[in-house]
This record gives C-alpha cells, structure tokens and sequence, in this order.
C-alpha cells in the first residue's frame, strides 16, 4: 500500500463526500476515485459504501481509517525528527514545546527559565496552539513535548507526567448576577440562557452545533465574556491572566484538569528527559 493511497482514503474517509476530499487533496475528482478502487482491490475489500447520495465507511473502513492515520502521523513524525536530528548535527539544536495558547501561561514562564539554567540546555521553540491541537503536533512529529490537560487532551499512546491538578472556575461579566456568587455549579451556568457556552472548532476545523458563539482562541473568548456575549468555564490558575471587568467563580462540580508534561515514548532526547525533570521539580 503506497502512502499516497493511504492519503488520499483517509482524505475521502473523513470528508465522506469525494468531491470535497479532492478539492483538499488539490487533485481531480477521477483519479481519486480510481486510486480509492485500487486500494480496494489490492486490499480485496470494500472500504465505502457509495450512493448517489452519500459516502459511508463500511467496518474496514473504519479500521483502515484509524490505523491508516497513525500511520501517516508516523511517517510525517519521522520526517519532522530527521530534519531536526539535521539541525542538531550542524549545530543548530532544538526541542519543540507544544501549548495551548492562554493556558499554563505561568507556569510556563517558571519552566523555561528553570530549564534554561540546567547544564546542557538548549534553545526551546515554543509553538502556541489551538485548543487541542498540542496532542496532534506530538502525535505527527512536529512537536517534541507537549503540555496537556486531561480530561480535555488525550494522552493514549505517550509517556506522561503529572505536574498540577486543580479546580475549575467560571469566568463571567463583572456585572452579572452570577458573578456576586461565592460559588456555582455546572447547572447554574446552563440555566444562564444570557451567557452561552462558545463553541470551539474540532479537529477537522467544524463547528459543533449550538447557540453559543464560535471561537479560536482564549484572547477572543475573553473578550466576548467582557462584552456580556459568553461565558468561560477554565482551570482556576487562569485567574492570572483576567481583567478587571470579568469575575472569577469556583464552578464545585465541575471536573478537576490535571496538567501533564507529554512525550512519545521511544523518545531517547536527553533535552526531553531534563525538561521533564524541571517540570516536575517546579
């Protein structure tokens, strides 16, 4: 199987609609659907059900949908390492840290300089993401740590450590009603018919169904929460980094978000090794 077939299924696997997989993939729509029939004859398998009206995946499908993305996170992964293993031998060492952006803030300020002063360091590249987004830059190579947040990130797959765990607060307009509250709780925000939750976009880039406004980053939710237009449900140490004219309220049932440092688990980077024990000494 050639991973240019590999592509180009899971391309027409996650559009399910051929039209659509080949304008992404920037090719025609016939040679797509001929190297999709190839790969399945090769395979001795249907892979999709096609109607006038619609692409479904049939069951291996499904399967080669899933093991054919880490798959191809694994080739991209080896690319990003080898370039990088490149750079280290001209001289140009690097160890790319992956966050979300808005989260962690202070606690990432202590990690870097804590690490900068270790023997041996070397230079970090901080790549601020999307919410969510760090799992994929670690899982395809493009990162070589990542903070993460459970239970939001998944973290199947890597080698983890714990680095703090902490309640959640609401982040409300300072002129709410809520916002004069000692304490709330989950179905106190979801009777707030004036202040919807926001809607972040999934891994495919869509927006989930919903009243609430569509965000990209912490910066934009913040000030829609400042504007009375939504509101923030965020780990407590996001208190930090709010302005006056928002409130923070310990949300009591909400659940706890543990913070972990991540890595691949084959990863045999001494710069890895001693940035995770700076983490977890801070």
């Amino acid at each position: 199987m050639e991973s240019r077939e590999l592509r180009y299924f899971v391309a027409v696997a996650e559009e399910l609609h051929f039209g659509r997989a080949a304008q992404r993939l920037g090719i025609a729509q016939p040679p797509l659907s001929r190297a999709i029939l190839q790969l399945e004859r090769r395979l001795g398998a249907a892979l999709l059900r096609r109607t006038s009206r619609s692409v479904t995946l049939t069951e291996a499908g499904e399967v080669l949908l899933r093991e054919g993305r880490t798959a191809l996170d694994a080739l991209e992964a080896a690319e990003h390492r080898a370039q990088r293993a490149a750079r280290a031998a001209a001289g140009r060492p690097a160890l790319v840290l992956a966050a979300k952006a808005g989260a962690s803030s202070e606690l990432l300020a202590k990690l870097l300089h804590a690490y900068a002063a270790e023997p041996g360091s070397i230079h970090v590249d901080v790549m601020l993401c999307r919410p969510g987004a760090q799992e994929r830059l670690l899982r395809n190579g493009q990162a070589d740590v990542a903070v993460l947040h459970r239970p939001f990130d998944e973290t199947t797959g890597f080698d983890t450590e714990e680095i703090l765990t902490e309640g959640q607060v609401a982040v409300l307009p300072a002129a709410h009603t809520l916002a004069t509250r000692k304490t709330l709780h989950l179905k106190d925000l979801a009777d707030a018919e004036d202040l919807p939750t926001p809607r972040w976009p999934g891994p495919d880039g869509t927006y989930p169904a919903g009243p609430g406004p569509e965000v990209q980053s912490h910066t934009q939710l913040l000030q829609l929460v400042s504007l009375g237009r939504a509101l923030m449900v965020a780990p407590d140490s996001c208190r930090s980094q709010l302005r006056d004219d928002v409130v923070a309220v310990p949300v009591m049932d909400a659940p706890k978000v543990t913070t972990v440092i991540a890595w691949p688990p084959h990863s045999r980077s001494q710069a890895v090794a001693t940035l995770v024990r700076t983490a977890l000494r801070l």
